[in-house]
């Protein structure tokens, strides 16, 4: 699955606001005195997260950027190496495949808006290479399931539910977690006997472009699933595009022991 950079520039701001400052000051404290930190970002797109969360940790930094998109991942480095104390790097490929031996010498594994598009198993699998290289894990901006508009819609529930089927959907053999992915993540953690933290992370949107553009995703993958709701759609997408809306996410930081 590939996105396009414009739609991951119109959500930079809000993924920025949304995200749990809280978490990172765990990491924080977790990481004092280590430096440089080397950080690697799964899924990095074009560098939204370590533009976030560089400044934030502080200090000299070398980023390690995943992605399996080469465009994303030329804007990702060149932006990233513009950040002031920050050095980074780039691998091309599939992340899922990723087990502790290629995390050796990392300080911290980042992602965003990722855990959703994995399967049980992908996030079982990153959970067991995070632990067994001692390394944390901040997984932030997990969709996870659940939108308010306000003022309320009689379709509301009728939308959220097709599209969440949607995003548990079979994709080539796989079937993805959609907004089941914090819960597997926490327990696969935990089970490993991580100490695992989570927080909210909630877009706050109303009548701007990321909600025009949010919703018509959102209406049109429900559509995808559920047929039937193809001749409410246009007079849905028009009520909800102008009322105020969350849409819920989950951060998530897992330590392992004797980090």
């Amino acid at each position: 699955m590939t996105f396009a950079p414009e739609w991951l520039a119109l959500r930079e701001t809000a993924d920025a606001r949304a995200r749990s400052a809280g978490l990172v000051e765990i990491v924080r404290e977790t990481l004092v005195n280590r430096t440089p930190l080397t950080i690697r970002d799964l899924g990095c797109g074009t560098g939204s997260m370590g533009r976030w969360l560089a400044g934030r940790l502080g200090g000299a930094q070398h980023w390690v950027l995943h992605d399996r998109d080469p465009r994303l991942l030329a804007l990702a480095e060149a932006g990233m190496n513009a950040v002031e104390n920050v050095t980074a790097e780039t691998r091309e490929g599939d992340l899922t495949t990723l087990r502790a031996a290629d995390l050796a010498g990392a300080d911290l594994l980042t992602c965003s808006a990722l855990l959703d598009l994995l399967t049980a198993d992908e996030v079982n699998a990153l959970a067991a290479a995070s632990v067994e290289a001692h390394v944390p894990a901040l997984f932030t901006l997990s969709v996870a399931g659940r939108v308010e508009f306000d003022p309320a819609d009689p379709l509301d529930v009728a939308f959220q539910d097709a599209f969440n089927a949607h995003q548990r959907r079979v994709v080539d053999g796989r079937r993805l977690l959609g907004p089941d992915a914090p819960a597997v993540a926490e327990e696969a953690f935990r089970a490993l006997g991580a100490t695992v933290h989570t927080a909210p992370s909630p877009w706050r949107t109303h009548g701007d472009a990321l909600q025009a553009e949010w919703l018509k995703g959102w209406v049109g993958a429900a559509v995808e699933q559920e047929p039937a709701l193809a001749t409410e759609a246009a007079d849905y997408l028009r009520r909800r595009s102008t009322v105020s809306a969350v849409v819920h996410h989950v951060d998530l930081l897992a330590i392992p022991g004797a980090v």
